[in-house]
């Protein structure tokens, strides 16, 4: 039986597709179907890493979370990764094909469009329901000769399409009913339902509304979805991330919020994976800010440099607008450092970019607080990996405590102090006194006991007991894992409570397409 399917497309970027198609894998996945996620085409560089070892964009992995199902290239067979203004890395079936200029790219649809469509047939012989989902705008008329992700894709599968309007930004009129009416008959007719996205306030003031959207679209409203607050949820792209308040010491910081460490995080022009954060943000202890400028920066007790798409690019950016040396000063008074895959690159004292990976620049000094050197090599290292700590200096009693993540990076970087062993060889560095360190794995601080035994030992508080030291999971309380199932949950929750979901079930199950019209069993 081939799986039936049902398209999430939004007006806009960030309108809520990557979430209520999650919304919808959960419902569905809930109900015993098989379902899988699909997107033809992203665009982001925050990416993960499926068992294979192949990689796709963060949001597709986290649909296939909310589905109950593990990730795969399939999900997402193409990934844009970001390194310029005009210029990404091409990601296909989970590999590094080519880094292309824009207009390269579109040119090149005739070449790609097949892994499209051969990775969604694959899916749809494995599963019952696939939930797909669309990029920007599917009235972007300029590219409707060239995208490979939105109408493109539903006329292939032949799918019924729910449109989604953001509310929040207001215009939701325009949004809705303009993108119906831009669109050609052929891609109208599959337009089956209309939902309104984050509404804030009285659902029923809306009720006018929902009348004129149906009245003027000819398209049912299958709902309309209050703001959701406080989902635990990682982002998809960096858009989404801005600066907190800036806090002018430790005593306002503490007596304002609560929180006993202020951590500022680097938002590098090219950063990737920063959902490597979320549980630090989500730590009652914890206050975590992005920051892009010196105004921004206030008086943190630890600084973050993250991964990056573009290591030598960004750590140019940082010497050009001064943050560099503030950084430098910060750690010269005591203020911990820390560098995850290309922020703990840019730590070490030089690195070699013999074949122009990523940038032009062939080499680059570091800001040697590490005794590490890296060298660009030609072939990425995208894998799922478990470590073992060898060295816990900066969080006591997990010596030989096992940590689980992935390593996405094409660098290798030789080490005069590693702290973690894998199969594959040793990982990171640190500083004599453990105040500066750095390693490859991303979703270290996802592991929960890591990241409290950390934690606990910047605020002091670490514990001696000899019940915790040999049972560190003891005094975990916050599991990053089981806080993202109860957010998709809520999420599902939310979705079934305000959109008709019987009414969707009848979309995806009982309607059939005939030469772009729709026909009711």
């Amino acid at each position: 039986m081939v799986a039936k399917t049902v398209m999430v497309m939004g007006t806009s970027s960030s309108a809520g597709k990557s979430l209520l198609t999650a919304a919808l894998c959960r419902c569905f996945a809930r109900r015993g179907f098989r379902v899988a996620p699909f997107k033809a085409q992203n665009m982001s560089n925050n990416a993960a890493v499926c068992n294979d070892g192949t990689e796709i964009g963060r949001s597709q992995a986290l649909q296939a979370l909310a589905a109950c199902t593990l990730p795969r290239f399939e999900m997402n067979p193409i990934l844009l990764k970001p390194e310029g203004n005009t210029r990404s890395q091409v990601i296909v079936n989970g590999r590094p094909m080519k880094t292309l200029e824009a207009a390269d790219y579109f040119e090149r649809r005739q070449q790609l469009w097949p892994h499209v469509t051969s990775a969604l047939d694959r899916l749809r012989e494995e599963y019952d329901v696939i939930v797909m989902e669309g990029a920007g705008s599917p009235a972007e008329l300029n590219l409707a000769g060239v995208e490979m992700v939105n109408m493109s894709v539903a006329r292939y599968a032949r799918s019924p399409v729910l449109l989604v309007g953001d509310i929040e930004r207001g215009g939701v009129f325009a949004q809705l009913l303009g993108t119906l009416w831009l669109l050609p008959p052929e891609d109208r007719s599959l337009v089956q339902g209309l939902i309104v996205n984050k509404f804030r306030g009285d659902l029923s003031l809306f009720d006018s509304g929902v009348t004129i959207l149906k009245e003027r679209g000819g398209v049912d409203v299958l709902g309309v979805l209050p703001w959701i607050e406080g989902l635990d949820l990682p982002e998809e792209d960096a858009v989404a991330l801005s600066p907190g308040p800036r806090k002018e010491d430790s005593s306002h910081r503490m007596g304002a919020s609560g929180c006993e460490i202020d951590i500022a995080v680097i938002h590098l022009p090219h950063i990737a994976n920063f959902d490597d954060f979320d549980p630090l943000a989500a730590d009652p202890r914890v206050q975590l800010r992005y920051v892009r400028s010196i105004e921004q920066f206030g008086q943190p007790d630890v600084i973050i440099l993250p991964g990056t798409k573009n290591t030598l690019g960004d750590l140019r950016w940082l010497r050009d607008t001064g943050l560099a040396s503030l950084i430098e000063q910060k750690v010269a008074s005591g203020v911990n450092l820390v560098g995850i895959c290309g922020g703990y690159q840019m730590l070490g004292r030089s690195i070699e970019n013999p074949h122009r990976l990523e940038s032009e620049v062939e080499r680059a000094d570091g800001f040697g607080l590490l005794d590490v050197f890296t060298t660009f090599e030609s072939t990425k290292k995208t894998r799922q990996v478990r470590m073992e700590i060898t060295d816990d200096a900066f969080a006591p009693g997990l010596l030989e405590h096992s940590l689980e993540g992935y390593e996405i990076h094409v660098g290798e970087t030789t080490s005069q102090s590693p702290w973690l062993r894998s199969p594959f060889g040793q990982d990171g560095a640190r500083s004599p006194n453990g105040q500066i360190w750095g390693c490859y794995l991303h979703g270290l601080f996802h592991n929960d006991v890591f990241r409290s035994r950390w934690l606990s030992q910047l605020v002091g508080k670490a514990s001696t007991s000899e019940h915790e030291t040999r049972n560190p999971e003891s005094s975990e309380q916050y599991s990053s894992r089981e806080s993202l199932d109860r957010s998709l949950d809520r999420l599902a929750d939310t979705f079934e409570t305000h959109v008709d979901f019987h009414r969707v079930m009848e979309i995806v199950f009982q309607t059939t397409h005939s030469q772009g019209s729709m026909h009711v069993r």
